[in-house]
């Protein structure tokens, strides 16, 4: 079933999660662990991220460095197909431009067509770590936009192949991304939301947002997405802090802020487990604002942790 005609049903909101693939060597069984948990909310979907190649440097035995390049995390397509296999729920997986030319994209698509995979996830994807900026691999997309009328194309028969004769019609459901702070890289968030306007207008059929810890900047992202004609629904995107990592990393890593509320509360923690506690208070509390408000769909970013999230949607919905 394609995620705009869950978002559009009627029923009671809902949640939905996005995992990363484990790292590769590792135990598909330990990433069915993380989701058994989850599976007593009946999540009508579950996102599969995709990670891009990495170059690194590794010394030689005579002392000189070779450049390779590393895949540190199996394929998305298999990842989902698994969890298609074992659990009875849509998976979504990440489609991203870093890393993949349009003839990538396009196998990788005819691939989740075959399996009978309905959503991806449209996204530009991250630079190459070590890399300030981002960099369109040569013969795919800088912005993803791009993919979204690839897939578009796809949908309607087109492919790059423009000789094929009677090609077959996929019938992808596409969400894309938005950012209630802005993507990092925007010189404002005014200008972001035209780059997302243009998704939309390519083809996207839903938005789901970025982790934000203050639910205003969610409010007021929503209503300037509104008056800029962007009609498609928007699911909010929630992930709790649970360590002390997370305090130093999401900033910089998702260029969001932490709300001096929250920071208060935050710096009075003596350990991790009284971070965790309060993670999940705000989290919680992020949420009973967020179905009164009217969200349809609140997604979570679960990094293979389940406890947390579980308690959090119990409070809450």
């Amino acid at each position: 079933m394609k995620i705009i005609d869950i978002l559009k049903g009627d029923h009671k909101p809902f949640t939905s999660f996005e995992l990363v693939p484990p790292l590769k060597g590792s135990d598909i069984n330990k990433l069915y662990k993380s989701i058994e948990p989850l599976m007593e909310f009946n999540p009508p979907f579950i996102n599969v991220t995709a990670h891009r190649d990495e170059v690194e440097y590794r010394q030689s035995p005579d002392g000189s460095f070779c450049r390779i390049t590393v895949t540190k995390r199996p394929g998305t397509v298999a990842i989902a197909a698994a969890i298609m296999k074992r659990f009875d729920v849509e998976v979504v997986p990440h489609v991203i431009c870093g890393g993949a030319t349009r003839n990538d994209i396009e196998n990788l698509l005819l691939d989740l067509n075959f399996l009978g995979i309905q959503n991806v996830m449209a996204l530009r994807g991250d630079a190459v770590p070590g890399e300030k900026y981002f960099e369109a691999t040569p013969g795919g997309y800088g912005h993803s936009n791009f993919l979204v009328e690839q897939i578009v194309n796809m949908n309607n028969g087109k492919y790059l192949d423009d000789t094929l004769k009677n090609a077959v019609h996929t019938d992808f459901c596409i969400g894309v991304a938005g950012y209630p702070e802005k993507h990092c890289e925007a010189a404002n968030l005014d200008t972001d939301i035209e780059y997302l306007k243009r998704k939309v207008e390519c083809g996207a059929d839903y938005i789901v947002t970025q982790m934000f810890f203050d639910n205003a900047k969610f409010f007021s992202f929503v209503e300037k997405c509104r008056a800029a004609g962007i009609t498609v629904p928007i699911i909010p995107g929630i992930k709790p802090i649970s360590t002390q990592k997370h305090i130093d990393l999401l900033p910089k890593a998702f260029s969001i802020d932490i709300p001096q509320e929250l920071m208060k509360e935050l710096v009075k923690c003596r350990d991790n487990e009284a971070i965790y506690r309060l993670g999940i208070e705000w989290a919680t509390i992020q949420c009973k604002e967020l179905l009164e408000w009217g969200a349809r769909a609140v997604h979570f970013y679960t990094m293979g942790k389940a406890d947390n999230v579980r308690e959090i949607i119990r409070k809450a919905f």
